[in-house]
Protein backbone atom coordinates (compact mmCIF):
# COMPACT_ATOMS: atom_id res chain seq x y z
CA UNK A 1 0.00 0.00 0.00
CA UNK A 2 1.57 3.13 -0.87
CA UNK A 3 1.82 5.93 1.57
CA UNK A 4 2.15 9.95 1.16
CA UNK A 5 5.65 11.19 1.86
CA UNK A 6 7.12 14.45 1.56
CA UNK A 7 10.39 16.19 1.40
CA UNK A 8 11.91 19.58 3.41
CA UNK A 9 14.23 21.71 5.31
CA UNK A 10 13.09 22.38 8.63
CA UNK A 11 14.98 25.25 10.34
CA UNK A 12 16.68 25.49 13.67
CA UNK A 13 14.83 25.22 16.22
CA UNK A 14 14.81 28.80 17.77
CA UNK A 15 13.20 29.40 13.79
CA UNK A 16 10.58 26.99 14.61
CA UNK A 17 9.48 27.87 18.13
CA UNK A 18 9.26 31.62 16.37
CA UNK A 19 6.70 30.45 13.78
CA UNK A 20 4.95 28.68 16.64
CA UNK A 21 4.61 31.92 18.42
CA UNK A 22 3.43 33.31 15.18
CA UNK A 23 1.03 30.69 14.55
CA UNK A 24 -0.74 31.27 18.22
CA UNK A 25 -0.46 35.28 17.80
CA UNK A 26 -2.69 34.62 14.50
CA UNK A 27 -4.55 32.36 15.87
CA UNK A 28 -5.66 34.52 18.50
CA UNK A 29 -6.89 37.09 16.13
CA UNK A 30 -8.80 35.04 12.93
CA UNK A 31 -9.61 31.98 14.75
CA UNK A 32 -8.34 28.16 13.42
CA UNK A 33 -6.70 27.97 10.16
CA UNK A 34 -5.25 25.08 7.80
CA UNK A 35 -1.47 24.91 9.07
CA UNK A 36 -2.25 25.95 12.18
CA UNK A 37 -0.47 23.01 13.69
CA UNK A 38 2.03 22.36 11.46
CA UNK A 39 5.64 22.44 12.22
CA UNK A 40 8.05 24.89 10.25
CA UNK A 41 9.19 23.78 7.20
CA UNK A 42 10.26 24.44 3.58
CA UNK A 43 8.45 22.22 1.27
CA UNK A 44 10.69 20.03 -1.68
CA UNK A 45 7.88 17.64 -3.03
CA UNK A 46 5.31 15.31 -1.91
CA UNK A 47 4.57 12.08 -3.23
CA UNK A 48 2.85 8.52 -2.51
CA UNK A 49 5.12 5.04 -2.89
CA UNK A 50 5.32 2.11 -0.91
CA UNK A 51 7.30 0.74 2.27
CA UNK A 52 9.68 -1.29 -0.22
CA UNK A 53 9.90 1.96 -2.75
CA UNK A 54 10.98 3.82 0.00
CA UNK A 55 14.34 2.36 0.55
CA UNK A 56 15.73 3.01 -2.62
CA UNK A 57 14.82 6.29 -2.36
CA UNK A 58 16.46 6.88 1.34
CA UNK A 59 19.65 5.39 -0.54
CA UNK A 60 19.48 7.61 -3.38
CA UNK A 61 18.81 10.79 -0.95
CA UNK A 62 21.44 9.83 1.47
CA UNK A 63 24.12 9.75 -1.59
CA UNK A 64 23.04 13.01 -2.98
CA UNK A 65 23.02 15.21 0.28
CA UNK A 66 26.37 13.93 1.06
CA UNK A 67 27.39 15.52 -1.94
CA UNK A 68 25.86 19.46 -0.63
CA UNK A 69 27.43 22.29 1.15
CA UNK A 70 25.72 23.55 4.25
CA UNK A 71 24.42 27.11 3.85
CA UNK A 72 23.08 29.91 5.56
CA UNK A 73 19.31 30.48 4.98
CA UNK A 74 18.56 34.42 5.80
CA UNK A 75 14.58 34.76 6.22
CA UNK A 76 13.87 38.83 5.62
CA UNK A 77 10.00 39.27 4.93
CA UNK A 78 6.29 37.82 4.54
CA UNK A 79 4.92 37.19 1.84
CA UNK A 80 1.17 35.59 -0.08
CA UNK A 81 -0.43 33.87 -2.57
CA UNK A 82 -3.28 34.54 -4.02
CA UNK A 83 -5.16 31.08 -2.80
CA UNK A 84 -4.75 32.63 1.27
CA UNK A 85 -1.69 31.45 2.17
CA UNK A 86 0.53 33.71 4.21
CA UNK A 87 4.42 32.61 4.55
CA UNK A 88 7.68 33.79 5.44
CA UNK A 89 9.94 33.90 2.32
CA UNK A 90 13.98 34.13 2.13
CA UNK A 91 16.63 36.76 0.54
CA UNK A 92 17.04 36.35 -2.58
CA UNK A 93 20.80 34.50 -2.31
CA UNK A 94 19.37 31.94 0.28
CA UNK A 95 15.66 31.69 -2.49
CA UNK A 96 18.78 30.78 -5.01
CA UNK A 97 20.63 28.61 -3.01
CA UNK A 98 17.39 26.83 -1.84
CA UNK A 99 16.39 26.56 -5.31
CA UNK A 100 19.05 24.63 -6.42
CA UNK A 101 18.58 21.59 -3.89
CA UNK A 102 15.00 21.47 -4.39
CA UNK A 103 15.68 21.41 -8.12
CA UNK A 104 18.39 18.88 -7.68
CA UNK A 105 15.99 16.54 -5.37
CA UNK A 106 13.20 17.10 -8.15
CA UNK A 107 15.48 15.51 -10.87
CA UNK A 108 16.75 12.84 -8.48
CA UNK A 109 13.19 11.81 -8.33
CA UNK A 110 12.30 12.93 -11.75
CA UNK A 111 10.27 8.76 -12.36
CA UNK A 112 8.08 9.31 -10.06
CA UNK A 113 4.30 11.56 -10.13
CA UNK A 114 5.64 14.19 -7.38
CA UNK A 115 4.22 17.27 -6.46
CA UNK A 116 7.09 20.02 -6.58
CA UNK A 117 7.62 22.89 -4.61
CA UNK A 118 9.19 25.69 -6.75
CA UNK A 119 9.09 29.05 -4.83
CA UNK A 120 10.87 28.50 -1.17
CA UNK A 121 9.00 29.88 2.19
CA UNK A 122 7.88 28.89 5.02
CA UNK A 123 4.05 28.96 5.69
CA UNK A 124 2.51 30.19 8.83
CA UNK A 125 -1.27 29.71 7.20
CA UNK A 126 -2.74 28.43 4.25
CA UNK A 127 -6.27 29.14 2.52
CA UNK A 128 -6.78 32.57 4.52
CA UNK A 129 -9.84 34.53 3.59
CA UNK A 130 -8.91 38.01 2.23
CA UNK A 131 -9.64 39.61 4.93
CA UNK A 132 -7.48 37.14 7.72
CA UNK A 133 -4.87 37.84 5.35
CA UNK A 134 -4.63 41.39 5.67
CA UNK A 135 -4.83 40.89 9.32
CA UNK A 136 -1.69 38.55 8.83
CA UNK A 137 0.26 41.46 6.51
CA UNK A 138 -0.92 44.16 9.50
CA UNK A 139 0.03 41.40 12.82
CA UNK A 140 3.66 40.32 11.43
CA UNK A 141 5.93 43.05 9.17
CA UNK A 142 8.96 42.58 9.87
CA UNK A 143 11.46 39.63 10.30
CA UNK A 144 15.46 39.31 10.51
CA UNK A 145 16.72 35.91 10.82
CA UNK A 146 18.61 32.98 9.80
CA UNK A 147 19.55 29.88 9.98
CA UNK A 148 21.87 27.09 8.83
CA UNK A 149 20.32 24.49 5.79
CA UNK A 150 22.62 21.11 6.92
CA UNK A 151 19.87 18.44 5.78
CA UNK A 152 17.06 17.58 4.36
CA UNK A 153 14.42 15.20 6.42
CA UNK A 154 11.87 12.77 5.01
CA UNK A 155 8.58 12.64 6.63
CA UNK A 156 5.70 10.50 6.32
CA UNK A 157 2.07 11.51 6.74
CA UNK A 158 0.05 10.42 9.33
CA UNK A 159 -3.54 10.14 8.72
CA UNK A 160 -5.08 9.54 12.36
CA UNK A 161 -3.08 12.93 13.20
CA UNK A 162 -3.18 14.78 10.22
CA UNK A 163 0.48 15.46 9.95
CA UNK A 164 3.50 14.94 8.87
CA UNK A 165 6.49 13.33 10.91
CA UNK A 166 10.12 13.04 10.20
CA UNK A 167 11.15 9.12 9.85
CA UNK A 168 14.37 10.09 8.13
CA UNK A 169 17.07 12.89 8.41
CA UNK A 170 19.67 13.86 5.75
CA UNK A 171 22.89 15.32 6.14
CA UNK A 172 24.87 17.81 3.95
CA UNK A 173 28.34 16.34 3.91
CA UNK A 174 30.24 18.34 1.22
CA UNK A 175 31.56 15.67 -0.63
CA UNK A 176 32.79 15.66 -3.98
CA UNK A 177 30.84 13.07 -6.21
CA UNK A 178 33.86 10.40 -7.13
CA UNK A 179 34.83 10.54 -10.83
CA UNK A 180 34.53 7.45 -12.75
CA UNK A 181 38.54 7.05 -14.37
CA UNK A 182 38.80 3.91 -16.30
CA UNK A 183 36.47 1.94 -14.28
CA UNK A 184 37.93 2.54 -10.98
CA UNK A 185 36.24 5.28 -8.95
CA UNK A 186 38.70 8.36 -7.12
CA UNK A 187 37.48 11.02 -4.95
Amino acid sequence: MEKQYSIAIYPSESIILLVKAMKEKLFEEVNWFHSKNSIAHITICEFKKTDAAIEIIKNKLDLLCDTFEPFEVHLKGFGSYSNGAFFITPHEDSKIKLKVIMKKIHELLRTLKIQKSSDPHISIARRLTPENLEKANRLFTTINTSFLCNTIVLRKFDPTIQQFFITNTFTFNSNQKPELVQGFFIS
